[in-house]
Protein backbone atom coordinates (compact mmCIF):
# COMPACT_ATOMS: atom_id res chain seq x y z
CA UNK A 1 0.00 0.00 0.00
CA UNK A 2 1.11 3.92 -0.38
CA UNK A 3 1.25 6.07 2.00
CA UNK A 4 -1.77 7.76 1.73
CA UNK A 5 -3.58 3.93 1.85
CA UNK A 6 -1.51 2.95 5.01
CA UNK A 7 -3.11 6.29 6.90
CA UNK A 8 -6.23 5.92 5.74
CA UNK A 9 -5.92 1.84 7.13
CA UNK A 10 -4.49 3.43 10.43
CA UNK A 11 -6.92 3.44 13.20
CA UNK A 12 -4.83 5.25 15.69
CA UNK A 13 -1.72 7.78 15.40
CA UNK A 14 1.48 6.23 13.96
CA UNK A 15 4.96 6.44 14.12
CA UNK A 16 7.62 7.80 11.49
CA UNK A 17 10.53 9.60 11.06
CA UNK A 18 13.41 10.88 8.84
CA UNK A 19 16.95 10.07 8.25
CA UNK A 20 19.77 11.28 6.31
CA UNK A 21 22.54 9.35 4.38
CA UNK A 22 25.98 9.62 5.64
CA UNK A 23 28.79 12.07 4.75
CA UNK A 24 30.84 10.46 1.95
CA UNK A 25 33.19 8.20 3.24
CA UNK A 26 31.72 7.64 6.33
CA UNK A 27 30.17 4.16 7.45
CA UNK A 28 26.14 3.67 7.36
CA UNK A 29 26.35 2.23 10.89
CA UNK A 30 25.59 5.06 12.48
CA UNK A 31 21.65 5.27 10.23
CA UNK A 32 21.26 1.77 11.61
CA UNK A 33 22.11 2.56 14.67
CA UNK A 34 19.34 5.58 14.68
CA UNK A 35 16.91 3.17 13.43
CA UNK A 36 17.82 0.03 15.79
CA UNK A 37 17.20 3.10 18.85
CA UNK A 38 13.40 3.81 16.87
CA UNK A 39 12.31 0.38 14.78
CA UNK A 40 10.06 -0.56 18.14
CA UNK A 41 7.75 1.79 17.89
CA UNK A 42 6.76 0.41 14.18
CA UNK A 43 7.27 3.47 12.15
CA UNK A 44 4.67 3.15 9.43
CA UNK A 45 7.27 4.75 6.74
CA UNK A 46 11.27 6.26 7.08
CA UNK A 47 12.01 9.05 5.16
CA UNK A 48 15.51 9.10 3.72
CA UNK A 49 16.54 12.92 2.46
CA UNK A 50 18.90 13.93 -0.83
CA UNK A 51 20.79 16.52 -0.88
CA UNK A 52 22.63 18.53 -3.60
CA UNK A 53 25.84 18.63 -5.13
CA UNK A 54 27.99 22.05 -3.47
CA UNK A 55 30.07 23.98 -5.66
CA UNK A 56 33.48 25.10 -3.49
CA UNK A 57 36.96 26.71 -4.92
CA UNK A 58 39.91 24.94 -3.91
CA UNK A 59 43.24 26.88 -4.01
CA UNK A 60 45.97 25.29 -6.63
CA UNK A 61 48.60 27.94 -5.81
CA UNK A 62 49.72 31.57 -7.36
CA UNK A 63 46.69 32.73 -6.14
CA UNK A 64 43.95 30.81 -8.40
CA UNK A 65 41.58 28.84 -7.38
CA UNK A 66 39.68 25.66 -9.24
CA UNK A 67 36.04 25.20 -8.73
CA UNK A 68 35.14 21.63 -7.86
CA UNK A 69 31.33 20.23 -7.53
CA UNK A 70 30.72 17.36 -4.93
CA UNK A 71 27.85 15.92 -3.47
CA UNK A 72 28.60 15.68 0.59
CA UNK A 73 25.80 13.06 1.11
CA UNK A 74 24.97 10.58 -1.80
CA UNK A 75 23.50 7.27 -1.55
CA UNK A 76 19.84 7.86 -1.27
CA UNK A 77 18.51 5.55 -3.67
CA UNK A 78 21.13 2.57 -2.37
CA UNK A 79 20.27 3.32 1.62
CA UNK A 80 16.69 3.40 0.94
CA UNK A 81 17.09 -0.24 -0.69
CA UNK A 82 19.28 -1.52 2.10
CA UNK A 83 17.13 -0.21 4.73
CA UNK A 84 14.03 -1.42 2.91
CA UNK A 85 15.71 -5.15 2.69
CA UNK A 86 17.39 -4.77 6.25
CA UNK A 87 14.31 -3.57 8.33
CA UNK A 88 11.50 -4.71 6.62
CA UNK A 89 9.83 -1.16 6.53
CA UNK A 90 8.33 0.90 4.21
CA UNK A 91 11.10 3.68 2.09
CA UNK A 92 10.11 6.93 1.07
CA UNK A 93 13.19 8.48 -0.33
CA UNK A 94 13.41 12.72 -1.32
CA UNK A 95 13.54 13.42 -5.00
CA UNK A 96 14.45 17.00 -5.25
CA UNK A 97 14.87 19.33 -8.01
CA UNK A 98 18.10 21.07 -6.22
CA UNK A 99 21.01 20.16 -8.25
CA UNK A 100 19.97 17.73 -10.11
CA UNK A 101 19.17 17.62 -14.30
CA UNK A 102 15.79 16.19 -15.52
CA UNK A 103 17.90 13.05 -16.60
CA UNK A 104 19.41 12.50 -13.32
CA UNK A 105 16.24 12.61 -11.66
CA UNK A 106 14.50 9.88 -14.19
CA UNK A 107 17.77 7.46 -14.29
CA UNK A 108 17.10 7.87 -10.40
CA UNK A 109 13.23 6.87 -10.60
CA UNK A 110 13.83 4.00 -12.80
CA UNK A 111 16.48 2.68 -10.46
CA UNK A 112 13.78 2.70 -7.40
CA UNK A 113 11.34 1.41 -9.45
CA UNK A 114 13.56 -1.80 -10.14
CA UNK A 115 13.97 -1.67 -6.80
CA UNK A 116 10.42 -1.92 -6.08
CA UNK A 117 10.67 1.39 -3.74
CA UNK A 118 7.48 3.63 -5.12
CA UNK A 119 6.80 6.05 -2.15
CA UNK A 120 8.52 9.43 -2.65
CA UNK A 121 8.46 13.08 -1.60
CA UNK A 122 8.83 15.18 -4.22
CA UNK A 123 10.80 18.65 -3.45
CA UNK A 124 12.48 21.28 -4.70
CA UNK A 125 15.50 21.22 -2.40
CA UNK A 126 17.58 24.58 -1.01
CA UNK A 127 19.15 26.85 -2.89
CA UNK A 128 23.35 26.12 -2.91
CA UNK A 129 25.30 27.26 -0.18
CA UNK A 130 27.04 29.56 -2.54
CA UNK A 131 23.68 31.20 -4.15
CA UNK A 132 22.42 34.15 -2.66
CA UNK A 133 18.69 32.70 -4.46
CA UNK A 134 17.77 29.81 -5.81
CA UNK A 135 18.24 28.80 -9.36
CA UNK A 136 17.73 25.05 -10.67
CA UNK A 137 20.39 22.94 -12.76
CA UNK A 138 20.93 23.64 -16.34
CA UNK A 139 18.13 20.86 -17.74
CA UNK A 140 16.54 20.43 -14.12
CA UNK A 141 12.94 20.80 -13.20
CA UNK A 142 12.56 24.39 -11.78
CA UNK A 143 10.27 23.76 -8.89
CA UNK A 144 8.29 20.55 -7.25
CA UNK A 145 5.30 21.10 -9.18
CA UNK A 146 7.52 20.58 -12.61
CA UNK A 147 9.17 17.54 -10.90
CA UNK A 148 5.47 15.68 -9.90
CA UNK A 149 4.90 16.43 -13.34
CA UNK A 150 7.45 14.24 -14.49
CA UNK A 151 6.98 11.41 -12.16
CA UNK A 152 3.59 11.49 -13.34
CA UNK A 153 4.80 11.55 -16.98
CA UNK A 154 6.90 8.64 -16.24
CA UNK A 155 4.08 6.70 -14.57
CA UNK A 156 2.17 6.89 -18.06
CA UNK A 157 5.37 5.37 -19.64
CA UNK A 158 6.15 9.15 -20.39
CA UNK A 159 10.36 9.79 -20.68
CA UNK A 160 11.99 13.04 -20.90
CA UNK A 161 13.19 12.84 -24.27
CA UNK A 162 9.09 12.70 -25.51
CA UNK A 163 9.19 8.78 -26.49
CA UNK A 164 7.10 6.55 -25.14
CA UNK A 165 6.94 2.87 -22.89
CA UNK A 166 4.92 1.02 -20.81
CA UNK A 167 3.09 2.63 -17.94
CA UNK A 168 4.80 1.59 -14.66
CA UNK A 169 3.16 -1.36 -13.19
CA UNK A 170 3.55 -0.10 -9.89
CA UNK A 171 2.84 3.75 -10.45
CA UNK A 172 4.92 6.23 -8.02
CA UNK A 173 2.93 7.85 -5.03
CA UNK A 174 4.41 11.08 -3.55
CA UNK A 175 3.93 13.42 -0.66
CA UNK A 176 4.91 17.73 -1.12
CA UNK A 177 6.04 19.52 1.24
CA UNK A 178 3.81 21.95 3.47
CA UNK A 179 4.92 25.48 5.67
CA UNK A 180 2.68 26.32 8.68
CA UNK A 181 4.57 29.69 9.01
CA UNK A 182 5.00 29.81 5.09
CA UNK A 183 8.05 29.08 2.31
CA UNK A 184 10.53 31.55 3.55
CA UNK A 185 9.94 32.68 -0.16
CA UNK A 186 6.92 32.90 -0.75
CA UNK A 187 5.26 37.10 -0.72
CA UNK A 188 2.91 36.15 1.08
CA UNK A 189 0.28 33.33 2.72
CA UNK A 190 -2.32 34.09 -0.15
CA UNK A 191 0.91 32.68 -2.55
CA UNK A 192 1.96 29.50 -0.64
CA UNK A 193 -1.16 28.40 -0.46
CA UNK A 194 -1.41 28.63 -4.24
CA UNK A 195 1.45 26.75 -5.28
CA UNK A 196 0.42 23.91 -2.20
CA UNK A 197 -2.80 23.41 -4.24
CA UNK A 198 -1.06 23.11 -7.52
CA UNK A 199 0.81 20.53 -6.15
CA UNK A 200 -1.95 18.89 -5.00
CA UNK A 201 -3.19 19.27 -8.18
CA UNK A 202 -0.10 17.86 -9.63
CA UNK A 203 -0.76 14.63 -7.89
CA UNK A 204 0.57 14.87 -4.32
CA UNK A 205 -1.62 12.58 -2.00
CA UNK A 206 -0.43 13.67 1.49
CA UNK A 207 1.76 16.10 3.14
CA UNK A 208 4.60 16.76 5.35
CA UNK A 209 5.27 19.74 7.07
CA UNK A 210 8.03 21.82 7.79
CA UNK A 211 8.80 21.31 11.86
CA UNK A 212 7.47 23.81 13.93
CA UNK A 213 7.53 24.48 17.64
CA UNK A 214 3.79 25.91 18.19
CA UNK A 215 0.72 23.57 17.69
CA UNK A 216 -1.45 26.43 16.57
CA UNK A 217 0.09 27.18 13.74
CA UNK A 218 -0.20 23.53 12.70
CA UNK A 219 -4.13 23.53 13.30
CA UNK A 220 -4.22 27.14 11.61
CA UNK A 221 -2.41 25.39 8.58
CA UNK A 222 -4.82 22.25 8.61
CA UNK A 223 -7.63 24.72 8.60
CA UNK A 224 -6.44 26.78 6.19
CA UNK A 225 -6.04 23.90 3.60
CA UNK A 226 -9.18 22.79 4.10
CA UNK A 227 -10.62 25.53 3.09
CA UNK A 228 -9.11 25.77 0.20
CA UNK A 229 -10.12 22.39 -0.58
CA UNK A 230 -7.04 20.57 0.21
CA UNK A 231 -7.94 17.58 1.36
CA UNK A 232 -5.37 14.82 1.71
CA UNK A 233 -3.38 14.04 4.75
CA UNK A 234 -1.44 16.61 6.36
CA UNK A 235 1.66 14.74 8.50
CA UNK A 236 3.23 17.11 11.23
CA UNK A 237 6.63 17.27 11.76
CA UNK A 238 8.11 17.45 14.61
CA UNK A 239 12.01 17.88 16.37
CA UNK A 240 13.21 18.13 19.39
CA UNK A 241 15.53 20.61 20.35
CA UNK A 242 19.19 19.47 22.11
CA UNK A 243 21.92 21.79 21.74
CA UNK A 244 21.63 25.92 23.32
CA UNK A 245 22.01 27.18 19.95
CA UNK A 246 19.65 25.90 18.23
CA UNK A 247 16.85 28.50 19.82
CA UNK A 248 18.89 30.61 17.27
CA UNK A 249 19.79 28.47 14.64
CA UNK A 250 16.57 26.98 13.88
CA UNK A 251 14.62 29.69 13.02
CA UNK A 252 17.50 31.05 11.08
CA UNK A 253 17.82 28.03 8.71
CA UNK A 254 13.94 26.82 8.90
CA UNK A 255 12.02 30.26 9.39
CA UNK A 256 10.06 29.24 12.17
CA UNK A 257 9.49 30.34 15.34
CA UNK A 258 9.98 29.55 19.00
CA UNK A 259 7.53 30.47 21.29
CA UNK A 260 7.76 32.39 24.34
CA UNK A 261 7.43 30.15 26.49
CA UNK A 262 9.54 27.38 25.57
CA UNK A 263 12.12 30.21 24.52
CA UNK A 264 11.81 31.36 28.36
CA UNK A 265 12.41 27.57 29.60
CA UNK A 266 15.68 27.38 27.04
CA UNK A 267 17.12 30.74 28.61
CA UNK A 268 16.92 28.88 31.84
CA UNK A 269 19.75 26.35 31.16
CA UNK A 270 23.15 26.08 31.39
CA UNK A 271 23.93 23.56 29.52
CA UNK A 272 23.26 21.05 26.41
CA UNK A 273 22.10 18.50 28.46
CA UNK A 274 19.67 21.03 30.29
CA UNK A 275 18.33 22.28 26.99
CA UNK A 276 17.99 18.79 25.47
CA UNK A 277 15.62 17.71 28.76
CA UNK A 278 14.01 21.50 27.76
CA UNK A 279 13.46 19.80 24.45
CA UNK A 280 12.11 16.48 24.91
CA UNK A 281 9.84 17.93 27.12
CA UNK A 282 8.11 20.48 25.02
CA UNK A 283 8.36 17.96 22.02
CA UNK A 284 6.19 15.59 24.07
CA UNK A 285 3.61 17.87 25.02
CA UNK A 286 3.22 19.00 21.21
CA UNK A 287 3.29 15.49 20.24
CA UNK A 288 0.55 14.53 23.29
CA UNK A 289 -1.64 17.42 21.77
CA UNK A 290 -1.56 16.43 18.16
CA UNK A 291 -2.86 13.00 18.87
CA UNK A 292 -5.47 14.20 21.31
CA UNK A 293 -6.23 15.96 18.22
CA UNK A 294 -6.63 12.94 15.93
CA UNK A 295 -3.82 13.41 13.23
CA UNK A 296 -2.86 10.30 11.43
CA UNK A 297 0.69 10.63 11.84
CA UNK A 298 3.53 12.48 13.80
CA UNK A 299 6.92 12.60 11.99
CA UNK A 300 10.10 13.22 13.88
CA UNK A 301 13.39 15.19 11.86
CA UNK A 302 16.34 13.01 13.97
CA UNK A 303 19.53 15.05 13.08
CA UNK A 304 20.94 14.86 15.96
CA UNK A 305 18.09 13.70 18.17
CA UNK A 306 17.86 10.10 17.53
CA UNK A 307 18.08 9.63 21.71
CA UNK A 308 15.49 12.38 22.22
CA UNK A 309 13.08 11.34 19.74
CA UNK A 310 13.20 8.10 21.63
CA UNK A 311 12.39 9.25 24.85
CA UNK A 312 9.52 11.41 23.05
CA UNK A 313 8.02 8.16 21.15
CA UNK A 314 8.65 5.99 24.59
CA UNK A 315 6.23 8.77 26.69
CA UNK A 316 3.45 9.35 23.66
CA UNK A 317 2.89 5.45 21.73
Amino acid sequence: MTVAQLINHTKSTAFSFELLPPLKGNSIDRVFNTIDALIEFNPLFINITSHRSEETFVSVGNGLYERKIERKRPGTVAMAATIMQKYNVKVVPHIICSGFTRTQTQQALIELNNLGIHDILVLRGDKGGMDKFYKPAEGGNANAIDLAHQVTDLNAGKFIDGSMGNPLDTPFAFGVAGYPEKHDEAPNLDADFYWLKKKVEAGAEYIVTQMFFDNQKYFDFVNRCRAEGITIPIIPGLKPITFMNQATVLPKIFHVDIPEDFAKEMRKCKTDEAVTRVGIDWCTMQAKDLIKNGVPIVHFYTLMATQSVREVAKAVY
